[in-house]
């Protein structure tokens, strides 16, 4: 197994950097520390912009540009990733049409690629942020969206399946709107909606299910984090194990076709995996994780992270990119350390941020540590 690495970031442009470029060498840590509002996040949001998708923060392009610059912006970086060392860079260039709206380019080697999700062939990216703290406590969106990133960090096109499939209910709902809708445009509509919800249940029912089966091997290795259990809730998602996605796709389409009426009234679609919840359970107190302590929730939040990661270095080949903001802050010395022997027994390149670097402290040895500051990076110590 190898470990995907970058070597060199550079940005332009980018937040609060007007220009800015960091040097690492593969294998070790990387460790930001600073003033709250320095750019710390703003670094590793800027490498998860490396992967598929809309970056840590889900950030609109034009969000992401320097204030004070042209709307342009730029991250390129030189990655020891799967198929060796590559350059892999995306970013907006301003049109010269005001009118026309910029659209993100993304290139491997100075080459042009269609999109991030060629990205996923040099390496994969996962994070954790305190922005997903309360994800046990708020609405099933939220855990559908942390599943759907653990599942495109093994399917790359897991994202491009999800806004299709958003797009096809948005068509549903437009046609059931008009009671003069065409009934086979709707059965159209219907047949393509069934297609893919399918196929979205299916992919998450399968990371799910490989996630829990880690989290289960997991409970003899001693770490002090919570043991949890995963599993998917929703009718479809409990049909695939025992059924062909034909026959799951058929019963949908009855469901779709029986509930117009319903669904008409309602303004939307009221049944399918777009409704499904990822359902968390802190295993040492047989409790739902909703039910957990504050602190609980963010130790069982780490142990699902690591149990993903893990199960990711099987599946490629090699350890994924680990971006973990103001993780550590919170936890006490013990965890804190066996956070760490986590992280270097997984080998992956983990970029940690914080304000204290006294909570670095152990790591000094083994990780290359940076002080940021008003959008300057220098070398730590």
């Amino acid at each position: 197994m190898t470990t995907a690495a970058i070597l060199r970031l550079t940005l332009n442009n980018f937040r609060n950097y007007h220009a800015a470029q960091i040097a690492l060498v593969s294998g070790k840590p990387v460790v930001l520390t600073g003033p709250n509002g320095a750019g710390k996040t703003n670094l590793i949001e800027a490498v998860s912009f490396l992967a598929p998708g809309r970056g840590l923060r889900r950030a609109t392009l034009e969000e992401a540009a320097f204030s004070e610059g042209d709307g342009s912006w730029a991250v390129s970086a030189e990655v020891e990733g799967m198929l060796g060392l590559a350059t892999l860079g995306t970013g907006i260039e301003v049109p010269a049409n005001p009118e026309n709206v910029p659209t993100r380019q993304c290139r491997i080697d100075r080459e042009s690629v269609s999109s991030a999700t060629a990205f996923a062939d040099h390496l994969r990216i996962i994070w954790l942020i305190p922005a997903m703290d309360p994800i046990f406590n708020g609405p099933a969106s939220e855990r559908r969206r942390f599943l759907d990133r653990l599942v495109l960090a093994v399917d790359a096109q897991h994202s491009s399946r999800v806004a299709a499939l958003e797009r096809s209910l948005r068509a549903r709902n437009r046609l059931l709107e008009n009671p003069g809708s065409d009934p086979q445009w709707l059965d159209a509509v219907e047949h393509e909606t069934a297609e893919l919800a399918v196929a979205v249940a299916a992919a998450r029912a399968e990371t799910a299910g490989r996630l829990a089966a880690a989290l289960a091997a997991a409970r003899t290795d001693g770490l002090p984090f919570p043991n949890a259990a995963v599993s998917l809730s929703g009718w479809m998602e409990q049909m695939l194990p025992d059924h062909s996605a034909t026959e799951i796709e058929d019963k949908y389409r009855g469901i779709l076709r029986e509930n117009r009426p319903r669904d008409a009234a309602a303004g939307r679609t009221l049944d399918g995996p777009h409704l499904s919840d990822l359902v968390v359970s802190h295993v040492d107190k047989n409790v739902p994780a909703a039910d957990a302590s504050t602190g609980e929730q963010k130790a069982l939040l780490i142990r699902l992270v690591l149990a993903h990661a893990g199960l990711l270095k099987q599946m490629v080949g090699a350890a994924p990119l680990l971006l973990l903001d103001e993780v550590v802050a919170h936890l006490d010395p013990n965890r804190r350390a066996a956070l760490y022997d986590a992280l270097t027994a997984l080998g992956a390149q983990v970029w940690m941020t914080g304000a204290d670097p006294a909570a670095f402290s152990e790591l000094k040895s083994r990780a290359q540590l940076f002080d940021v500051r008003a959008g300057r990076i220098e070398p730590g110590g």
